[in-house]
């Protein structure tokens, strides 16, 4: 790929919504009855190929960006931009060219994803990973509707566990999507020697979960989609469901034929079509009418400028959603939330576990102390949180006017956490040194700390390295310790001050000279954290 700025700003942008560049095959890989798998190496930085914001330039080593690129890059409304490209995604496609025993396409996935929701009202995830992932072919979508409603029947009268029955349907939905491959002994997979029928349909139904978590990043990315992350259930945003009904009423579902591929790539990347409900003058001025009534418009403005109209609003009230947050995160009225969320995460109960702890770490350092807080995540237009923190930033910043904490939090456990987290947090912290130019410190979060982690937080207590700003000042915490540190500021008498934020790293640094291994300057920090306040 050539190093074209704008081509990299795209890929930046893609990051910023969906964490990684992967592209989810829609069912190609997992339909191939040929086993020909595609290495996880070669899908990343394709997606912003497949939706049209870059295109092939006389090989596919070289890129240039597309009409709707330039739109990404420059719009203000890029939910309306992510959700043009999306409805324009089909199978088949010049782009993908399934081989004989591959499974017959015809569909465009998001179109019938958004009819599958709004004819259920609610989907659940584990419903769109069984069945919705199987709607290859729009012509089956009553079949795909039916088996989740017998799905539903089954939930509510059976004697098995939610779990039981889940694990059940999952098994007689893969055996028959690979019937064909598992009767001729072709359950062999590219990552082990291990040929059994379990292993076999354990990394297919991996498969699964992973397409399925994309397609929800990506669907939520429309601004149709609401995600309940206790339910793990997907709603249409009620505000759009005139946006869903006229994209359902006038797109076909057919998939366009093309000639040639370069059709289909002035096609897709087109940043004009396919024509959206708020195209229409008449209906955008009934939903600026119906959601901010108060407002007096313009009658001389034309479409756009009508259109930045409604951005505008849209940013006005979610500032304002956001600032109501922050009231009563302060005045503790949302305490007894935060800390089951905590709870939640740590059991596992939520969808988007790294989105929800990033998000919920945010709430509480605004509650924990004085300070701005500032999240780096991405919130939708109803101040909820969308996506996680793009790379090359801390997750969450917090200024307390003579010195700076970074907040970094993370999912990862194992050695998985220190190959992901060590280096970039200490250049998170390293950068925030340098572009505020004064002194900061940096607090880690994970449900479980790894030891490789705490001995490299260790090491740079006492190790000045000028890329990061000199010694890193670093105290990895498990969300059990910084839930007893929230719980320490709700029951003080008085609103805990930036003084006290700031002795606690302080006195890491005492700790770690005092200490002569990681291991007991970490059970000296933690102890300390539980004792915060004294």
């Amino acid at each position: 790929m050539n190093n074209n700025k704008d081509i990299n700003a795209v890929l930046k942008c893609w990051k910023q919504y969906f964490a990684d560049y992967q592209f989810p095959y829609y069912n190609e890989i997992i339909f191939n009855e040929e086993g020909d798998e595609i290495y996880e190496e070669d899908m990343y930085s394709l997606a912003p190929l497949h939706y049209g914001f870059i295109q092939p330039k006389y090989t596919l080593d070289y890129f240039e960006i597309t009409p709707a690129g330039e739109s990404l890059l420059h719009s203000r409304r890029t939910d309306e931009v992510f959700l043009r490209q999306m409805l324009k995604f089909q199978l088949p496609s010049p782009f993908h060219k399934p081989t004989e025993k591959a499974a017959y396409f015809c569909v465009k996935p998001y179109l019938e994803f958004l009819r599958l929701i709004r004819t259920l009202g609610t989907l659940r995830f584990d419903e769109l990973l069984m069945f919705a992932m199987q709607l290859t072919d729009w012509h089956n979508f009553d079949r795909i509707v039916d088996k989740i409603d017998r799905y539903r029947q089954d939930i509510a009268t059976t004697e098995l566990t939610y779990r039981q029955l889940k694990s059940k349907y999952l098994y007689q939905e893969l055996t028959t999507i690979f019937a064909d491959r598992i009767e001729r002994g072709e359950t062999k997979t590219r990552e082990t020697n291990d040929n059994s029928l379990q292993k076999f349909l354990q990394t297919q139904a991996n498969n699964l979960h992973d397409y399925a978590d994309a397609t929800v990043r990506y669907l939520r990315a429309t601004g149709l989609v609401n995600v309940s992350h206790i339910g793990h259930t997907l709603s249409i945003v009620p505000e759009k469901l005139k946006d869903v009904d006229y994209l359902l009423e006038t797109i076909d579902r057919n998939p366009i034929l093309f000639n040639t591929e370069q059709e289909y790539i002035e096609y897709l990347g087109n940043a004009t079509t396919p024509q959206l409900y708020t195209d229409n003058r008449t209906a955008l001025l009934d939903k600026l009418h119906s959601e901010f009534p108060s407002i007096a418009i313009d009658k001389e403005l034309n479409i756009e400028q009508l259109k930045d109209l409604f951005a505008d609003l849209l940013e006005q009230r979610k500032s304002e959603t956001l600032r109501e947050q922050v009231r009563q995160i302060k005045d503790y009225r949302l305490y007894d939330d935060i800390q089951n969320t905590f709870k939640q995460i740590e059991k596992g109960e939520l969808y988007d576990a790294p989105l929800m702890l990033e998000w919920n770490t945010w709430r509480a350092m605004t509650m924990l102390d004085g300070g701005n807080i500032i999240a780096n995540l991405n919130f939708d237009d109803y101040g909820q949180p969308l996506s996680t923190a793009q790379g090359n930033m801390s997750d969450i910043v917090c200024d307390y006017g003579d010195f700076s904490v970074s907040v970094e939090v993370t999912m990862a456990s194992g050695q998985r956490q220190y190959e992901t987290e060590s280096e970039p947090v200490s250049r998170h912290l390293g950068k925030l040194k340098k572009t505020t130019n004064k002194p900061a410190y940096c607090l880690f979060v994970a449900p479980i700390i790894n030891e490789a982690c705490i001995a490299h937080f260790y090491t740079l207590h006492h190790l000045s390295v000028a890329y990061y700003g000199g010694k890193s000042i670093i105290i990895p915490l498990p969300i059990s310790i910084f839930k007893k540190m929230v719980e320490d500021s709700y029951k003080a008498t008085y609103t805990p001050n930036p003084k006290q934020v700031k002795h606690f790293f302080e006195q890491s640094k005492v700790l770690a000279d005092k200490f002569g291994n990681e291991q007991e300057w970490y059970n000296a920090i933690t102890a300390a954290a539980l004792n915060w306040l004294e």
